[in-house]
Order: C-alpha cells, then sequence, then structure tokens
C-alpha cells in the first residue's frame, strides 16, 4: 500500500474519509465477535510511522507498541490488562500507549484512530 501523505510532499487528507480495507482480526487475538480491522499507511516522519487504524465490531487483546493517538470517530473501552483499569474513547480524546503494554479492545460498532507509532 502506497503512504498518502509522502515525504517531501505538503499534503492533506481526510481522515475520517479515507477507505480502508477491512481483514479479520487473527483468532488468537479475538475474545468475542467476529472483528474486523485495517489500517491505512500515511507516511513517516522523524522515524515514526504514522497511519489510520480502523477496528470493527467484537472484542480483541493486543501487545502494544509505543504510540500516541487520536480518535477520529466511533469509540472502544481499552482495559490495560497489567493495570487493572480501562479507558472509555471517543472522538478527540487522544492516548498513549507503552511498548508491552497488554490491552483488550472493546468495540461496539467502529473506533478509527490516526497514530504516530515507533517503528
Amino acid at each position: 500500500m502506497s503512504e498518502l501523505l509522502p515525504d517531501g510532499s505538503n499534503q492533506a487528507v481526510n481522515g475520517r474519509g479515507v477507505a480502508i480495507p477491512l481483514d479479520a482480526v487473527p483468532a488468537e487475538d479475538t475474545v468475542s465477535g467476529s472483528p474486523r480491522q485495517g489500517i491505512a499507511e500515511l507516511g513517516s516522519i522523524g522515524g515514526c510511522e504514522v497511519g489510520i487504524w480502523e477496528l470493527r465490531s467484537g472484542i480483541v487483546t493486543d501487545t502494544e507498541v509505543d504510540e500516541l493517538f487520536v480518535v477520529l470517530s466511533g469509540g472502544a473501552i481499552i482495559e490495560f490488562l497489567d493495570e487493572d483499569r480501562s479507558v472509555e474513547v471517543g472522538p478527540g480524546d487522544t492516548v498513549r500507549l507503552i511498548a508491552g503494554s497488554r490491552t483488550r479492545w472493546t468495540v461496539e460498532d467502529h473506533i478509527r484512530k490516526v497514530y504516530i507509532a515507533a517503528e
């Protein structure tokens, strides 16, 4: 997939309108439902990957990388399994994830976020 915002180019994209092909979440990461996810690569900056990620309907687990994200649409409850706490996020919320954190994402409809992650 090509980058939507390549280096050396002043460009803009509507993050809520970008078409993102969705694939089934691997069975080992699925807790409940039939969740689907996908990524649109925006580019890179300062050695970090920048993109848009979407997850649809279900409960999934993940082990995080160092990441900062802003929710564009939808929402989720993110449980931090090693900390025994959770946060509910929606449009406009900004979240920092620490590498190695184990999480469980509960998504009723969808969540779409723009993220910056350490490569």
